[in-house]
């Protein structure tokens, strides 16, 4: 059915260097992880030639379907714009402003999978199934104290609960794509721990992170403009010294907001 309607538009593989989603199992499992009701709002990005959108469709009360490409974008509107239970959105998700959703199921563009998941956590909603690459899922979804935890895990644990659900096989796509893929679930919750100033903390990690190896202490102390505390060598001994002898893999993400709190309290001094 899937590969039908590739050859019924004309599809070619490699299509805009793009890879579709055929594996129908596949499909189905993302649409079902979702646990959709049937008065939900659903919002897809990136739709495509409309694979996952159709099944949204048959579970959600209304899909908002978002497409950059134009000529895709008339796919989906020729498959299914007499339906009233879809709104087809043609532009750049990074660009648009979303209009209210309860959850959002999408394969997402492999090369703005960051810029989108943060986007999505500023707005209101009760779940995410995303499709990423699977070296992406695997540092969005990562634990202090291994290999692939990372600014980025430490950033979507202050926001939400992710975990990866599934790992997706070249072979699922057409064309098949040179890497792995991977499905995370995301669920928005308040942080269970206190952050003052959240910018300050979100840069406070990216600043530790960018010099992994070395010991907080001295990423503190070679970012000090950075943080805006210039007298740090005189201050860092105010920090817990058994944080400063961590590395930034090694730091819980309460004890990130731990340090990011106090150094903001003496900057704002």
């Amino acid at each position: 059915m899937v590969h039908d309607i590739l050859r019924k538009y004309g599809i070619r593989g490699g299509y805009h260097d793009q890879h579709f989603l055929v594996d129908e199992r596949i499909l189905d499992r993302i649409a079902d992880a979702a646990c959709i009701e049937p008065n939900e709002l659903i919002l897809e990005i990136g739709a495509g030639i409309g694979n996952l959108t159709e099944r949204l469709m048959s579970r959600a009360g209304h899909v908002i379907a978002i497409e950059r490409d134009p000529e895709l974008t008339e796919v989906l509107r020729d498959r299914f714009g007499d339906s009233d239970k879809i709104t087809i959105i043609h532009g750049d998700v990074l660009e648009v402003d979303l209009p209210p959703f309860d959850k959002v199921v999408s394969n997402l563009p492999y090369s703005i999978s960051s810029e989108i998941t943060f986007k999505l956590l500023k707005y209101k909603f009760k779940l995410a199934i995303l499709m990423y690459q699977y070296e992406f899922a695997q540092r969005l979804v990562a634990h202090a104290n291994s290999k692939n935890y990372s600014r980025l895990s430490v950033n979507a644990q202050y926001f939400a609960d992710t975990v990866m659900i599934m790992k997706v096989p070249r072979g699922a796509f057409s064309p098949p794509p040179e890497v792995l893929s991977a499905v995370v679930k995301i669920r928005p919750r308040p942080a269970d721990f206190e952050v003052i100033d959240e910018k300050y903390f979100l840069d406070f990690v990216t600043a530790l992170f960018g010099q992994r190896r070395k010991k907080v202490r001295n990423s503190i102390i070679r970012n000090k403009q950075l943080l805006g505390v210039n007298d740090i060598k005189e201050f860092i001994h105010q920090l817990p010294k058994e944080l400063l002898e961590k590395r930034p893999e090694n730091l819980e993400p309460e004890q990130f907001a731990e340090l990011a709190n106090i150094l903001f309290e003496h900057k704002q001094k």
